[in-house]
């Protein structure tokens, strides 16, 4: 499922039938959107990302009414797959939904490799600023931009050929990634060319945890900055990625974090998954190793209406636990910073009770065994109450924030996050401006060059100079306009 070259090994096996029997089973949204502003609460085509090296397409989805400052993930499919087949069968739109941020979904194509596989593989197009992997950089950017997500809180997770590219993208860009979740992929940098793949895939490799982690490192020299936390999804049964690949990454990014490969906790989730985490120095998880026993290759779901259930099985979607719902509460995108480990469940019925220009009042119902709550606004704890209310001050006028709630025992363990709710203050909204491309550019909110027409700031290429274009900029700081077509 990893590249092309491996077509007349999977001709001699189980798995060549499941490949070639899910390829015309998987529908691709078509082109909708011609610039950076897609339609809120639907999976959009985003054109005009940058220049795009590795010949990717961007897709995206965000709920309506996504706050600024709200987290960004970038999820990657398998090979054979599509951004809209991902999308719809990860579980990612939920958790979305429920505690607000948005997601990109970049997406390769039989034009790149024969069975639309990212290329993991290979050092031209896997390295930082090079080919995919600065595709995928553009796209960040491009969404960033355009939602106000927090750049502190952008984080990537992908599935086999896509989990081995999340993988070499968090050594490419650890300035970029808090955070990933490597489902059924392989260690960063394992290959550097596609005849050196398969021995990764199906094999071990013999490498001390310093050597796995050097390949890391080797990724951004001279990097000196916090390295991301990462989640590991391996399948018991998997005979397509070995699960020693699972061993692997952890043994990779425990090293680069400078813990050892003792776990500092262990316990046993649904589905059969055992989950080992290591902590940093300060106690908090760095990396997390899922097993999930007698799991094949794939992406683990875990279909109902539970909160912690998501997805939709089908092919390489396999029912045994959903897996974005814990990649989420360990990254910590339920509003509990990565670190809730309280068995009190999440307040019920947080509610706004009011704003203003500056402030933002919210209530909730008591949780039994609480001794005081934690408030989060866009998942960064912003106060604690020992009542069920707590007001928010020092907003911006004219501006949605996304707030949880978590209950706290008396030993300070901190419990399940609410539902977010989105709170509007009043006052003046962000300034919007519609426009031609040359009355944007001589009002001071553009720049034309070479012909083409980009926004100050965010640089979206908004097309040609003329005056037969028109778009709305959005001014998010002094100075700083992004595309905003589809609303202000």
């Amino acid at each position: 499922m990893l590249h092309s070259t491996w077509r007349g090994m999977f001709r001699r096996t189980a798995l060549a039938a499941a490949l070639g029997a899910v390829v015309t089973g998987l529908g691709v949204v078509a082109p909708v959107a011609t610039s950076a502003a897609a339609a809120a609460g639907t999976l959009q085509q985003v054109t005009n990302f940058g220049s795009n090296p590795g010949n990717l397409a961007m897709y995206e989805y965000a709920p309506s009414g996504l706050a600024a400052g709200a987290p960004l993930v970038v999820a990657l499919h398998g090979c054979t797959q599509s951004a809209s087949d991902y999308h719809a069968h990860s579980g990612w739109q939920k958790f979305a939904d429920q505690w607000g941020f948005a997601v990109v979904y970049p997406q390769t194509s039989s034009a790149n490799n024969s069975l639309s596989c990212f290329s993991w593989f290979d050092s031209a197009k896997d390295a930082r600023g090079k080919g995919e992997a600065a595709s995928v950089k553009q796209m960040v950017d491009t969404a960033v931009a355009q939602y106000g997500s927090d750049r502190a809180r952008v984080f990537v997770t992908g599935l086999s050929a896509g989990g081995g590219m999340t993988a070499d993208l968090l050594a490419d860009y650890p300035d970029v990634f808090a955070g990933g979740a490597v489902d059924s992929g392989l260690p960063a940098q394992c290959a550097t060319t596609q005849t050196a793949a398969s021995g990764c895939q199906y094999s071990a490799q013999n490498l001390t945890p310093k050597q796995w982690g050097d390949k890391v490192r080797n990724s951004y020299p001279g990097y000196t900055g916090p390295w991301p936390r990462v989640a590991v999804w391996q399948g018991s049964s998997d005979t397509t990625v070995a699960p020693v690949n699972g061993t692997e990454l952890r043994d990779q990014w425990t090293d680069v974090w400078g813990i050892g490969q003792t776990a500092s906790s262990t316990r046993t989730l649904t589905g059969g998954t055992t989950e080992s985490v290591y902590d940093d120095s300060t106690g908090k998880a760095a990396v997390a190793l899922f097993s999930v026993s007698g799991m094949a290759h794939g992406l683990a779901v875990n279909p109902g209406s539970g909160a912690d259930q998501c997805g939709t099985t089908g092919t390489y979607y396999l029912n045994y636990i959903c897996s974005s719902y814990h990649t989420a509460k360990f990254w910590g995108l339920d509003g509990s910073g990565g670190g809730g480990t309280g068995s009190l469940p999440a307040p019920s019925g947080l509610t706004v009770t009011g704003t203003t220009g500056t402030g933002a009042s919210l209530s909730w119902n008591a949780v039994s065994g609480a001794a005081s709550y934690n408030v989060y606004r866009g998942g960064s704890k912003v106060g604690s109450a020992t009542s069920t209310a707590y007001t928010d001050t020092g907003l911006s006028a004219g501006t949605a924030y996304s707030y949880t709630v978590a209950a706290v025992d008396s030993s300070g363990a901190v419990g399940a996050s609410s539902a977010a709710v989105t709170a509007t203050t009043t006052g003046s909204a962000p300034a919007c401006y519609t426009a031609n491309n040359y009355q944007q550019v001589q009002a001071g909110r553009a720049h034309q060059s070479g012909g083409y027409t980009y926004a100050n700031g965010s640089g979206q290429n908004m097309g040609l100079y003329n005056v037969a274009i028109t778009h709305t900029l959005k001014e998010t700081s002094t100075g700083y306009f992004v595309i905003a077509d589809s609303g202000c």
